[in-house]
């Protein structure tokens, strides 16, 4: 790759990221709000301004200016082969020469869901919709749907897409009924929303309609459940007559192809999945039982409908990334990320940092700490975000050539492209990173 590491630090930023980005940035604040048309891309927790992606391959992307980056965002999770797969490709261009949408079935979408059922054990009929929010939110309608309840549980930190009642906050009890989580939100949409700590098991009572959980907390840095949560949740649910929802959006085909459930050995009543099963492209599913999905309109009298759900693009691509996936890949990537956390980790802390760089399986996460205490729930995760030493460390990082996850509530991904030497470059880089935020600080 064109460039290597120990970019020169004395270079600002604004000669290191190029006048084509600046300028776009620019021209889209006029027509966008902020700029962008999802918050985090901003830049707005690390500072600075952002850069324009005009390709990728592989680990890579190169922005207007030409500068290419060595890639831990990797479209947040969806690009599991790196970018512009081949075969990806092909599928695409061949499905477009067809025709790009119909409004109308197409044997796409029933070999997706042939796909999807028949690698996760529990998962007996999907709908596929285009994004992460319509299937957490349609789940959710289903949940009510199905057992006349009106209240639903989730966990302060776990992102369930950006639908009203699932932008609750919580607030200073150990559990609390939501508060709105946005401008726009009326109490009254979150009245029937309870927030809990990640990792307490609530109490659920027959008013409850469903909990809805991230199986494997990935929006809030990386948070691994503790011993028993998932399965207290589990009997918790069974005992109250509950359905448990697992948001597998980022962990579903990323983890392994059965996803978080299998791996934990707890099975949920529904799952929502997204990013990988669609290949790059706006597609997302949710899936279950079939004597509960059997709810769900045109079978049963729960709504949803989407102009662009299945659509043929989509699927070809998410049939092609399934297609290729094998569990022996999975172990390799997951080798491949302890690695590179391991390395992080003494690279950071070598630096004088004090970091905590949690990983499980094909996901990591940094987290810098002045207790070094390892961060167990949003509040804890709160504090490590509060320290401050994300935004120069990432801003390091980017000078380098390696581009992080612009905020530090998200994680890290690894595709199947990432080499050993892509690994040694970012530890390296990191080193120098650390060295120079402590540095900062002095």
């Amino acid at each position: 790759m064109t460039e290597t590491v120990g970019a020169p630090a004395g270079r600002s930023e604004a000669e290191m990221l190029g006048r084509r980005s600046r300028d776009l940035f620019d021209r889209a604040l006029r027509v966008t709000p902020g700029g962008v048309n999802s918050p985090v891309r901003a830049f707005g927790s690390v500072g600075g301004t952002p850069y324009f992606v005009a390709s990728a391959r592989g680990a890579y992307v190169t922005d207007a200016d030409g500068n290419e980056y060595l890639d831990y965002v990797q479209s947040w999770g969806a690009s599991i082969l790196g970018h512009s797969h081949p075969a990806v490709v092909r599928a695409v261009q061949a499905a477009a020469e067809r025709g790009t949408t119909y409004g109308a079935p197409t044997e796409g979408e029933v070999l997706l869901a042939e796909a999807i059922t028949s690698a996760v054990p529990g998962c007996d009929e999907v709908r596929l919709v285009s994004s992460g929010t319509e299937a957490t939110m349609t789940a959710v309608r289903l949940a009510r749907g199905v057992t006349g309840r009106p209240r639903i549980v989730k966990f302060a930190g776990c992102y369930h897409g950006h639908s009203d009642g699932l932008l609750a906050a919580g607030g200073s009890g150990v559990a609390t009924l939501g508060l709105p989580g946005s401008d726009g939100v009326t109490p009254a949409a979150v009245a029937d929303t309870l927030v809990m700590p990640y990792g307490v098991v609530p109490e659920v009572d027959e008013d409850v309609a469903c909990v809805i959980v991230e199986p494997v907390a990935a929006n809030m840095g990386l948070v691994v459940p503790p011993p028993g949560f998932l399965e207290g949740l589990r009997e918790a649910c069974d005992a109250a007559g509950t359905l448990l929802i697992f948001d597998e959006v980022i962990t579903g085909f990323r983890l392994s192809r059965a996803g978080a459930s299998e791996l934990f050995g707890v099975r949920p009543d529904l799952f929502t999945f997204g990013k990988v099963i669609g290949g790059g492209l706006p597609l997302a599913a949710l899936g279950g039982r079939r004597d509960v999905m059997e709810h769900l309109a045109p079978a049963g009298r729960v709504y949803q409908a989407g102009t662009l759900s299945g659509n043929p693009l989509a699927t070809a691509a998410g049939l092609a990334v399934l297609g290729l996936l094998k569990e022996p890949d999975y172990e390799a990537l997951s080798g491949r990320v302890a690695r590179l956390a391991a390395g992080l980790l003494e690279a950071i802390r070598g630096a004088g940092l004090p970091v905590e760089v949690p990983v499980y399986r094909t996901l990591f996460s940094i987290f810098f700490t002045d207790d070094g205490m390892p961060v167990r729930n949003y509040d804890d995760a709160v504090r490590s975000a509060s320290t401050g030493r994300y935004p120069p460390f990432f801003r390091a990082m980017l000078r380098r050539k390696v581009a992080l996850a612009p905020s530090a509530y998200e994680i890290g991904f690894c595709s199947l492209a990432h080499t050993d030497d892509d690994i040694d470059r970012t530890v390296e880089a990191a080193a120098e990173a650390a060295h120079e935020v402590v540095a900062q600080a002095d």
